[in-house]
């Protein structure tokens, strides 16, 4: 027994030896991968080395952990070196003390993709996120804790900061568990602490001033071994980086010489909301505005947002905000790569990594060559060059001398010079095809249309209109909806109940009383005695007057108060209100007499029966599947199974015939759905010029249409067959009306190309002898890697006209231009024509001329 015990304790300490080892090992590994991130006057630098960064933003939480890998090497092959994301408090602690970092959420995970993928983090801590996300990001908790005031130095409490430091510290000390800091030898190389408070904080006064400069020493104080910023905050303490966000940055100056010039957020596009037109950010601009920032000195730009996902469950702020949270940006919602913007910034990226030596090098010399025209030149002692040539005008194109060489600059236009000779890439000169995208409807049953099958197959539970369940409460007065729920549902009940004598004037014959109910948002329903008697919608102010018919004795009145997302930016916002805030009146049509109901003791339910049940679960027994399915009534839950649409492409469900309400697959919530949402019907253009500057109001398209109609569903969320689907609908519809779609690629490509386009960017590889080669070229490439093009559907090389789908000859064309593309194209996945008249030979010799083709993959 005691050779037994002494050759336990020789292994264990064997054991031990070997533990200690792997220990040293492991940091000898970690201090050998550990990067020191510091910041001059031009960047930031990474082990000593100054590095022009591009992000891009992506929030984990609007999409899967199952579409994080695509999405991130996207994002690499967009020519990112950066991810960008904020961290969602209410999602990580939706109650206090109860964290979550599982699925959506898993932070660690999603940053350890990025890593995986070889490219850097900025983390956006916050803990405010604003983002179009519920309540700023805030967990709602926190607004019922005993003399708190968000984002002030509330003095002597100082509730807040200490929970704001508490939070924080949670998320950095999670970070550098995993060792995911570079200073640790992780992807993090830049943390940022709140968000945007330079937007507001004089409304907060000096205590405003004050909790910022908090916010800096408490995130310093947390020693994360790389820089932290702050956006829009011009008197940032040093040492924290000030930064910019907007739809143009190159006038931004950092508060000090010694930070660099960084740009938080680049609006892609815009976000959507409910009733309002989809903004959308033409390219060109997009990638103006860019090379304009990189041309006047700065460093690290991220586009906001790179892929914008989808506001599943009740995540959307605003209010008002949509589900999808699409943003036109380069990597749509469904993940795939929207084209020609994501193929332009792309080469736009490559152009400017051609210039990064140069750039970081030294700063520039800025010369004027015209009225609106400027050359900006790094050029270095060892020889090295970049310039950029910029016609900041929206009206003319020019020409431009630079160097003894001639250059064409289109209005509102950069073109980038990586040697300061030949012309690398022009923001207005795009060699990326539009690829169509389109969405296939598809049959989940074997042998059935979808919807016929998916109809016949409903089940359903009426909610009960009014009050319903045992926690229902009296209170004198309306109540506030926010107060009284804790957002923990959309939904509020204010009951009353109202006894009427016959000798009532609210009884008059032949008249009807007039119901006025006024709310601060967003959605309200009145009931009168079980029955729907009217309704009304806004993001601040809904103002109703119902005609409402009332019975001798008894009468209810339910009113049913709805919000679509709380407030998430401005001053103050925590304190923004919402429900059925009165008055509430009651006027005889005929007489002109009424009453004040707003006083008087009324019921309160928070939320729906079925959400108590859990109904969206699909789960419950109470389901009926009796004939006839009730449709277009309010409040009512629907069920159906489904089967998954073949192959892998994104799915999306078409919610057209139905009202409003929330839907959960599998019990997962797919979000709000508002169809019958409109959008108004002014403001939209058929094409958008992309000169001049932009703003979220200039490019918008689908006025007069419902603001949106198609909502995503995670193919990580269905089965191969026997899924189920819950519809919560409020408003009342018709659910056998909706259908099921896939977003698919397109087979047809479209691209145009001039003789003063650029050669492709790519002809700037290893071979130098390629760069004597200043032919432009047009390049097709199928998207699908098994497809190759199997038709050209047009071509002209002369002046052609139109877009995508409706291209026609223009004044000249070569009459050997279809043949020529056809050769070089059809049967391969790719090719590329050269643009000139060495091959098409001259049409029209006084004309500036073009090649226009579309083709078809399959």
């Amino acid at each position: 027994g005691t050779r037994i015990y002494l050759e336990i304790e020789l292994e264990m300490v064997r054991v031990r030896k070997i533990e200690i080892v792997s220990c040293l090992l492991l940091q000898i590994v970690v201090a050998a991968t550990a990067a020191n991130v510091t910041y001059d006057h031009r960047a930031l630098v990474i082990d000593g080395k100054r590095k022009i960064l591009i992000s891009g933003s992506i929030h984990y939480p609007r999409s899967t952990p199952e579409m994080w890998p695509d999405l991130i090497q996207k994002s690499k092959d967009g020519g990112l070196d950066v991810i960008e994301t904020y961290v969602f408090w209410n999602g990580h602690e939706p109650h206090k003390n109860k964290y979550n970092f599982e699925g959506r959420y898993d932070l660690v995970k999603f940053v350890k993709l990025v890593a995986k993928a070889g490219l850097y983090v900025h983390l956006r801590i916050g803990p405010y996120a604003c983002a179009e996300w519920n309540y700023g990001g805030f967990p709602v908790w926190l607004h019922f804790i005993p003399g708190i005031k968000f984002r002030t130095d509330n003095e002597p409490f100082k509730v807040y900061m200490a929970e704001m430091q508490r939070f924080t510290a949670k998320i950095v000390d999670l970070m550098k568990q995993e060792k995911l800091y570079a200073s640790q030898g992780g992807p993090i190389i830049l943390s940022q602490i709140e968000n945007e408070y330079g937007n507001v904080d004089s409304s907060y006064g000096s205590a405003g001033k004050s909790y910022m400069k908090w916010s800096a020493s408490m995130a310093l104080s947390l020693d994360t071994g790389v820089p932290w910023n702050m956006c829009q905050q011009g008197d940032a303490p040093d040492p924290i980086i000030n930064t910019c966000n907007g739809f143009y940055c190159d006038q931004f100056t950092p508060n000090s010489n010694n930070k660099p010039k960084m740009w938080t957020e680049n609006w892609s596009g815009w976000f959507l909301g409910f009733g309002d037109p989809t903004p959308y950010r033409p390219v060109e601009d997009l990638a103006f505005a860019v090379a304009i920032f990189y041309q006047r000195s700065g460093t690290f730009q991220n586009y906001y947002m790179y892929h914008g996902g989808t506001n599943f469950e009740r995540t959307s702020g605003g209010p008002l905000i949509s589900t999808s949270y699409d943003y036109d940006a380069p990597i749509d919602e469904y993940g795939l790569v929207r084209q020609p913007k994501w193929g332009h910034l792309r080469d736009l990226h490559k152009a400017i990594k051609l210039c990064e030596d140069a750039l970081l090098a030294t700063d520039p010399t800025v010369t004027s060559l015209g009225s609106n025209l400027v050359a900006s030149v790094y050029k270095t002692s060892s020889g090295s060059c970049a310039a950029f040539l910029a016609n900041i005008g929206t009206e003319s194109d020019a020409t431009v001398t630079f160097n003894g060489n001639s250059y064409h600059l289109p209005a509102w236009s950069i073109s980038i010079l990586p040697d300061c000779k030949n012309v690398a890439f022009n923001t207005a000169k795009i060699n990326a095809a539009t690829e169509s995208t389109t969405f296939s409807s598809q049959s989940l049953k074997p042998n059935a249309d979808s919807s016929e099958e998916l109809g016949s197959q409903w089940s359903y539970i009426k909610e009960p209109i009014g009050i319903s369940k045992a926690d229902a409460f009296v209170k004198p007065g309306l109540l506030e909806q926010i107060n009284t729920t804790a957002d923990e549902s959309d939904y509020l009940w204010y009951s009353l109940r109202m006894d009427i004598k016959g000798d009532e004037t609210f009884l008059d014959e032949g008249s009807k009383a007039v119901l006025h109910v006024q709310s601060i948002g967003q959605v309200v329903y009145a009931f009168i005695n079980g029955k729907l008697a009217g309704s009304g919608n806004g993001k601040q102010k809904i103002s109703l007057d119902i005609p409402i018919n009332l019975v001798t004795g008894k009468n209810t009145i339910d009113l049913l108060s709805v919000t679509v997302g709380l407030a998430n930016y401005g001053a103050f916002f925590d304190l923004f209100g919402a429900g059925i805030t009165g008055p509430v009146t009651l006027k005889s049509a005929k007489s002109g007499s009424s009453i004040d109901l707003s006083s008087q003791q009324w019921t309160y339910q928070v939320g729906l029966k079925g959400e108590d049940t859990n109904l969206g679960s699909g789960d419950s027994s109470e389901w009926v599947s009796k004939s006839p399915l009730p449709t277009m009534q309010p409040l009512v839950w629907y069920k159906t199974t489904f089967d998954a649409p073949s192959g892998s492409d994104p799915v999306a469900i078409d919610f057209t015939g139905t009202g409003k309400g929330i839907a959960w697959v599998n019990g997962q919530s797919i979000g709000r759905y508002w169809p019958t949402s409109i959008a108004r019907n002014n403001g939209c253009t058929d094409s958008c010029n992309y000169r001049g500057s932009y703003s979220s109001n200039k490019c918008l398209k689908n006025c007069g249409k419902p603001s949106q109609t198609l909502y995503h569903v995670p193919r990580s969320w269905i089965k191969p067959s026997g899924n189920t689907l819950v519809l919560l609908e409020e408003m009342g519809g018709d659910p056998t009306k909706i259908s099921f779609a896939t977003k698919q690629t397109g087979s047809s490509l479209c691209l145009t190309v001039s003789q003063s386009h650029p050669a492709p960017v790519d002809s700037w590889a290893s071979d130098s002898k390629i760069l004597n080669r200043t032919s432009p070229v047009l390049s097709l490439k199928c998207p699908i890697s098994t497809h190759v093009i199997t038709s050209i559907n047009f071509a002209s090389f002369g002046t052609p006209t139109g877009t995508c789908g409706s291209f026609s000859h223009g004044r000249c064309n070569s009459p050997r231009s279809l043949s020529i593309v056809r050769k070089a194209c059809v049967g391969s996945r790719s090719c590329k024509v050269e643009v000139s008249t060495r091959v098409f030979g001259d049409p029209c010799r006084s004309l500036a001329k073009s090649l226009a083709v579309e083709a078809s993959c399959s």
